[in-house]
């Protein structure tokens, strides 16, 4: 048996500053962007080459919905994003607009820097050292 997550909701204040951001900033492609009516979206972006897990943006449509935004876990790291390549890709988001909270940092397991989405979303950029 072979399982994977497929997709994790973010929610959202607005779909299309959610897709600009993403796409720009953090260079992710826009996969799907249905719509479905009633001012709902089925909007899908992924990290370049990634082949399984993607980000479902999903518009906050309830007061209770609306208070998560930008605070999906109490703020805690949200989500991590892989890098094969720590310093390219820190250096391209920088220039790009994303807000570093920290300095990046050698850690046991590979270098890291928590980063924050554009609703406040905190994120750490990632490359593995090699096992």
């Amino acid at each position: 048996m072979k399982q994977y997550i497929g997709s994790i909701a973010v929610i959202v204040a607005d779909y299309d500053e959610a897709i600009a951001w993403y796409t720009r900033v953090l260079g992710f492609d826009l996969v799907e962007d249905v719509d479905m009516g009633g001012g709902k979206r089925w909007v899908v972006v992924s990290p370049p080459g990634a082949a399984e897990t993607h980000l479902l943006l999903a518009r906050a449509a309830t007061p209770e919905q609306a208070a998560r935004v930008g605070n999906q876990t109490g703020g805690r790291v949200f989500l991590l994003l892989h890098t094969d390549d720590f310093w390219r890709d820190y250096r391209r988001m920088q220039a790009a607009g994303a807000v570093f909270c920290e300095q990046p940092r050698e850690e046991s397991y590979g270098t890291v820097a928590v980063f924050q989405d554009l609703y406040g979303n905190r994120w750490d950029l990632l490359q593995r050292k090699a096992a």
